[in-house]
């Protein structure tokens, strides 16, 4: 029956219902739009050299925990040593002021830590998300309003403050980037969540759900066979613009001084070590907050194709409008 999806029409209406349109569509769609390809390059490289950090850094020889107190100046305030923040053969982006430990290291050793909270938050956001988006939109009444009103307060929460207070309670041996994790994640899922919401009670009425809960199928498969489909589209969508926000929340919760503790390096957190030394070592402020800004650009525009490759009708609407607008600017050079 999940095949009706695509070309069902919302009831009383000549709309059709979004839904899945397969992959083949999607992955052209998405080839079509140079600026998320070039973004999903970017987000791939940044991944892939996450990923083998280890590896790199064994190439240089280096590890992100390493004192080199050689390379310090003590005298003029633990001022790397050398030119551009002691870039050398053997430290190739150079070191940390003070303590000497190795840029290039630490960069990749952070990219692995503000990535992986990214991710791994969106996934709890959604797991959440989805599953009280639904169970709302099909329980009985006094579950819609208790789930609802339950959303609304998650929602109404500013994030900032919270996941302050509950990393400033939690004992420091609890693990910080699975901490930071759990925080973004239980805190932030109530707009997912209104989403799923709103989307399920849509696929209800159409027609094929109907008879699907009149041949006598249970809720849960109603929803694991007609909705969860129907419902890939908006959730994708939001989860890919959900990343970045998440890397800037944990780089701002870091630089707060209540995210990923030292020695574990995080962007937000060499962020914070940096705004005393942009003037002597200006490299250790630039190095992390252009990885950042490269980052949650790439995810961002990366995240607005997915949601353009997901919704044709949105690049339809794009071009007829244009159609329109070129239509008239020669009609009136006609007239002219």
């Amino acid at each position: 029956m999940s095949e009706a999806l695509v070309a069902s029409h919302a009831p009383g209406t000549d709309t059709p219902v979004p839904g899945a349109s397969g992959a083949r569509p999607f992955w052209r769609r998405l080839r079509a739009q140079r600026a998320a390809l070039v973004a999903a390059a970017v987000v791939a490289l940044l991944v892939l050299v996450a990923l083998a950090a280890p590896l790199l850094t064994a190439i240089e020889g280096q590890d992100p925990t390493t004192y080199h107190p050689t390379l310090i100046d003590s005298a003029r305030g633990g001022v790397p040593v050398g030119p551009f923040g002691g870039m050398s053969g053997d430290h190739w982006l150079g070191v940390e002021p003070q303590t000497g430990r190795d840029l290039f290291a630490r960069l990749l050793y952070g990219a692995r830590v503000s990535l992986g909270v990214a991710l791994s938050a969106t996934v709890v956001q959604v797991v959440i998300g989805v599953a009280v988006g639904v169970a709302s939109a099909l329980g009985s009444r006094w579950v819609d309003q208790l789930l609802s009103r339950a959303t609304d307060i998650i929602v109404a929460m500013p994030l900032m403050i919270m996941s302050l207070a509950l990393l400033a309670i939690v004992p420091s041996s609890f693990p910080r980037p699975v901490l930071v994790t759990l925080v973004i994640g239980l805190i932030a899922w109530g707009n997912i969540a209104k989403i799923v919401r709103a989307q399920t009670l849509t696929l209800k009425g159409l027609d094929y759900v109907s008879a699907a809960r009149l041949s006598g199928w249970s809720t849960w498969r109603i929803a694991r066979r007609e909705l969860l489909p129907g419902l890939a589209a908006p959730v994708i969508t939001y989860a890919a613009l959900l990343v970045p926000m998440n890397i800037s929340v944990e780089a701002a919760l870091s630089f707060l001084g209540v995210g990923v503790k030292p020695p574990t390096p995080s962007w937000g957190q060499m962020l914070t070590a940096a705004e005393v030394w942009y003037q002597a070592a200006p490299q250790y402020l630039l190095l992390p907050a252009g990885a950042l800004f490269v980052t949650v650009l790439a995810l961002t525009v990366l995240g607005d194709g997915v949601r353009t490759a997901l919704d044709p009708r949105a690049a339809s609407r794009l071009r007829v409008g244009t159609g329109r607008r070129h239509e008239a600017k020669a009609g009136k050079e006609g007239t002219a």
